[in-house]
């Protein structure tokens, strides 16, 4: 727009009407304001400098207005779309935006006021410059321009008071461009209404042109996600129907859960309560929202007298807390008797006398009745019907009053459930192994879709919206216990010295311990002179074959040192691992060759083994399996003898990488952190980690590492299970070192492509499918090219993606790639809205981008979360603090240090309060 013309209307432009009346109803709140502040401005001006007066912060004021109105457009641009709560919030947010603005209008006008009484000769040239912004800036749309009608009006006013010469041609050139900005009004009256009279009324004649233009234009800077995300809100994913099913069948007579629906069980336990067991048990069906039936022994409730007049003990107070769960009391007899046995008064007393209890117990104790041993006879079957109490027996028996091993719990009721489709199980609550086993199985069939039903007072029925909402558990590979053999070898006596392969072995050794649970005594390390041939092994054929290993744990061996391939007169290649005291001329009887190694895999008793060479050779035939769609179950029935090297004859180990590690085995605890699950089900299978680490090695080395299955395999595939991240982010949170992301950005260049889905792409309002299967081409031992396909994914729960997306999150940020983690805590908590881990992570990402206020929001809906969260009140004191709210903040660090009086930020926080 050129200077003293009226503002053009551009065609992209036409559509900004909307700004203006922000601007207008933001005026009215302010004009009193704006006289105190006039007179309070005008008094502690000096008179004339000849300084040029900075305008900057003016300037940036005014984009801050533009940005606040252009969120509001974009908030309720296609509102009729929006369902009931998304619209809901939409408006919650805009009305904060407006009143934000508001403030902001205020004071700009106040600044501006100040600037027109300065007296500065310059100033008129610098409120010049301010306009030239409005009427000609390339970035701005005509509807934008509406945003500062009301400054321009009040920066007329404070001009007119200046009766020089330049004021009154400003003041001639502000009149113009007010009147171009009502003729761009005029154009746009519909949508201003529509988005602005929410905050407050107005009567405007209705019209309409080109106003899709500009909302297209403002969707390309922001969306309604990201801005409701700002203001600390994130829309769930819609929850899936669960309509209330009653199951056909159940109406009379005994029940035993065959008449169910299809993946629907109904949970029961027996002979409780127990005094720690029962309660323990009722805690993991809290976390997994699963309600159950609990039968119960009437001694363990109290005591009938011969009067029949009951009296209660101290475990009835565990029957209360149950019910008060939502849970359901039965009666199990009372005193366990085989009632198939008894007969008249004794047979009565045992079904009548449990009745009893349970009703002083609570009267809506429920009518079932379950035999113990489910031995029942005619006469106990008559007993009941008189008494209107019916028998419920099961189709699924966990064994677990038998079997003393909870892995095998587990795998013989989901080996059930499979089989039956559905029904009653059969638990006890008196067993610790029935506490270690429940989460297990709950997992996996709350991931396979199964629902769980309970007594509705008619029949078994699965409450509307009672989907079971599993806690974040890793997924379980099946293991009764893991074993491990690592080696590092800087020290040679014969060969070069190396740097980096004994803190290799370290870091391996703590990432077994700490992230995936091995046990320290299980994890057999040897070290420099330590690693001779005979102490290597020694390992595995004197101290493993004496440990207890058992057909189903896992064995992971891991070597970084020295290797050396070797030609047969055959002309076949063998491999060989370097001990510390080999001779480089005696290969053959000095070293291990890969023949060795082969003959030990075969020998050891573990289901599935893995090694991992951080070595160079060739020379050892493969075999090869691929994945089925059930991937758990049947990984379970397969040996598995795998093994992954670092790269092929006549090539080096690339040492260098961060922190002191190979690049190869640097690139290995990064596929163990997490990279290497890709296929987003929470496993790493040995697979994956190959297909992972492979390609990201030869990318940025001179190596080419191999991978592949010994002979004697069966198909098995070794699988970590990534733990659950509980971390929440703070300002103690480490970050990894320049080189460490620099190398993890071009190893992540070439991380397999995600393959499309089965199904279509996700929707904006639903999670995403996780990929199928990726097809990786890698080295075998032996040189030549292979195929590997990574496994499917195991089917998973929402609330497990969700603690998925925090842990690639925290991941993320640890990378400082703030825009993908801020993504990956953005779809945790689509998942599941009420994540207080996931809303802390959220808002300090934002801190760390200096968005302070935005942070503040998080951590406030954390705190609300979680009140016992103290880290988050120590990061929302900061985030107000840096925002320049000083009271908010000192409550926030008063709130962190009642938690926390000792914690690792007290010391922070009392500084921060002492500031004051």
């Amino acid at each position: 727009m050129k200077r003293n013309t009226k503002l053009a209307l551009g065609a992209a432009g036409a559509v900004l009407l909307l700004a203006v009346a922000t601007a207008v109803l933001i005026s009215v709140d302010s004009r009193a304001w704006r006289g105190k502040q006039d007179k309070a401005a005008a008094a502690a001006v000096a008179t004339a400098v000849t300084a040029p007066p900075d305008t900057s912060k003016i300037l940036a004021g005014m984009q801050e207005v533009l940005a606040g109105y252009r969120k509001i457009i974009v908030l309720f641009a296609d509102e009729k779309t929006l369902g009931v709560n998304e619209r809901a919030m939409a408006n919650q947010v805009g009305q904060g935006l407006f009143h934000e603005n508001r403030e902001r209008v205020a004071a700009l006008e106040a600044q501006m006021a100040a600037l027109a009484a300065s007296g500065n000769a310059q100033r008129f040239d610098a409120m010049a410059g301010l306009l030239d912004y409005i009427e000609s800036d390339k970035s701005l749309f005509d509807a934008d321009r509406l945003a500062f009608r009301e400054l321009l009006r009040s920066l007329q006013a404070a001009v007119a008071a200046d009766s020089s010469l330049p004021a009154i041609k400003l003041h001639k050139r502000i009149g113009e461009d007010l009147d171009a900005l009502q003729e761009i009004e005029r154009n746009y009256e519909k949508e201003i209404r529509l988005v602005f009279g929410r905050f407050e009324p107005r009567a405007i004649e209705l019209k309409r042109e080109r106003w899709e233009d500009y909302v297209a234009s403002l969707k390309k800077l922001y969306t309604r996600a990201q801005i409701l995300k700002d203001f600390g809100v994130v829309m769930p994913y819609p929850a899936p129907k669960a309509p209330t099913r009653k199951a056909k069948g159940e109406e009379e007579g005994e029940v035993f859960g065959y008449s169910l629906p299809p993946k629907t069980v109904v949970l029961t336990f027996d002979d409780g309560p127990h005094g720690v067991y029962t309660a323990e048990i009722a805690a993991i069906l809290k976390q997994y929202g699963a309600p159950a039936i609990f039968f119960q022994v009437g001694s363990n409730l109290g005591t009938v007298g011969a009067d029949g007049k009951t009296k209660l003990g101290p475990r009835a107070e565990v029957s209360r807390k149950l019910l008060e769960a939502g849970h359901t009391l039965a009666n199990h007899s009372m005193t366990h008797a085989q009632l198939s046995k008894l007969k008249g008064d004794g047979l009565k007393s045992e079904v009548m006398g449990t009745d009893e209890l349970l009703k002083a117990v609570d009267a809506r104790r429920s009518p079932l009745f379950r035999f113990p041993y489910g031995a029942r006879n005619d006469e106990g079957l008559d007993l009941l019907s008189g008494a209107q109490l019916r028998s419920v027996m099961w189709n699924i028996d966990s064994l677990d009053w038998a079997d003393p091993v909870p892995s095998s719990i587990v795998e013989r009721v989901l080996r059930t459930v499979e089989k039956e489709g559905h029904g009653i199980i059969l638990f006890h609550d008196i067993h610790e192994r029935t506490v270690k086993a429940l989460p297990a199985i709950l997992d996996r069939l709350v991931a396979e879709g199964y629902q769980f039903a309970n007594w509705d007072g008619n029949g078994f029925s699965v409450a509307k919206g009672a989907a079971a909402a599993p806690a974040p558990v890793a997924a379980n590979p099946g293991y009764s216990d893991s074993w491990a053999v690592v080696i590092g070898i800087d020290d040679y006596a014969h060969w070069p010295k190396l740097q980096y392969a004994v803190r290799d072995a370290r870091a391996i050794r703590e990432t077994l311990v700490q992230r995936f649970g091995f046990s320290a005594e299980h994890v057999l390390s040897l070290e420099n002179r330590e690693a001779t041939r005979a102490g290597i092994l020694a390992a595995f054929n004197d101290k493993l074959a004496r440990s207890g290993m058992k057909k189903n744990d896992r064995l992971f061996v891991f070597f970084a040192g020295h290797g050396a391939t070797r030609q047969l007169t055959s002309g076949r290649d063998l491999g060989y691992i370097i001990p510390a005291d080999s001779d480089p001329n005696k290969l053959a009887t000095d070293a291990v060759p890969m023949t060795e190694l082969q003959n030990i895999a075969e020998s050891v008793t573990a289901k599935h083994v893995l090694f991992v060479m951080d070595a160079c050779y060739s020379g050892l035939g493969l075999t090869r399996g691929a994945g089925t769609g059930n991937f758990l179950r049947d990984n379970a029935k397969r040996l598995g003898r795998q093994m992954l090297t670092a790269g092929g004859a006549d090539q080096l180990v690339a040492d260098g990488g961060p922190n002191g590690h190979s690049v190869f085995t640097w690139t290995l605890l990064q596929a163990m952190a997490g990279k290497a699950d890709l296929n987003g089900d929470g496993l790493i299978t040995a697979t994956e980690l190959a297909a992972y680490v492979a390609p990201a090695v030869s990318a940025v080395s001179r190596q080419t590492p191999a991978f592949g299955s010994l002979p004697g395999s069966e198909g098995g595939d070794f699988v970590f299970a990534l733990p659950v991240e509980a971390e929440f982010l703070s300002a103690q949170t480490s970050q990894l070192s320049v080189d460490a992301i620099a190398l993890n950005s071009k190893l992540d260049a070439t991380r397999p492509p995600a393959p499309a889905t089965a199904a279509a792409p996700a929707a904006a309002d639903s999670p995403a499918a996780l990929p199928v299967s990726a097809t990786v081409v890698v080295k075998d031992l032996q040189g030549g090219e292979q195929k590997i396909v990574t496994p499917l994914a195991v089917p998973s729960s929402a609330r497990q993606l969700a603690q998925r997306a925090n842990d690639r999150g925290l991941q993320l940020y640890k990378e400082k790639n703030y825009a993908e983690a801020e993504a990956q805590f953005t779809e945790a908590l689509k998942l599941r809205p009420d994540f207080a881990l996931a809303a802390n992570n959220l808002g300090f990402v934002y801190f760390k981008q200096d968005k302070f206020k935005e942070a503040a929001r998080w951590f406030e809906n954390t705190v609300k979360m979680d009140p016992s969260r103290a880290i988050a009140y120590l990061n929302l004191g900061d985030a107000h603090a840096k925002a320049g709210d000083g009271e908010k903040a000192k409550k926030a660090f008063r709130a962190y240090l009642e938690l926390a009086p000792t914690g690792p930020g007290a010391g922070h926080a009392k500084q921060e309060l002492e500031k004051s």
